[in-house]
């Protein structure tokens, strides 16, 4: 999950956001965010669904399935 860790991290600095920030507009902790990115932890499938609806992208872009 190599991939979801960096393409979060992109995604979250594109829109110019802390983890903090992220974290207030999703209302995934600022804890699991930060274990994403740093790809100590897997996101469960309703995360994955919170960031794809928050970044209005697809799963399989989000997970490194597809560019």
């Amino acid at each position: 999950m190599k991939k979801f860790a960096e393409r979060l991290k992109d995604l979250r600095e594109e829109k110019k956001l802390s983890q903090y920030e992220l974290s207030k507009q999703t209302g995934i902790s600022t804890a699991c965010i930060n274990r994403w990115e740093k790809n100590l932890r897997i996101p469960s499938i309703d995360s994955i669904v919170i960031l794809c609806k928050f970044f209005s992208c697809s799963a399989d872009y989000l997970i490194g399935l597809e560019d």
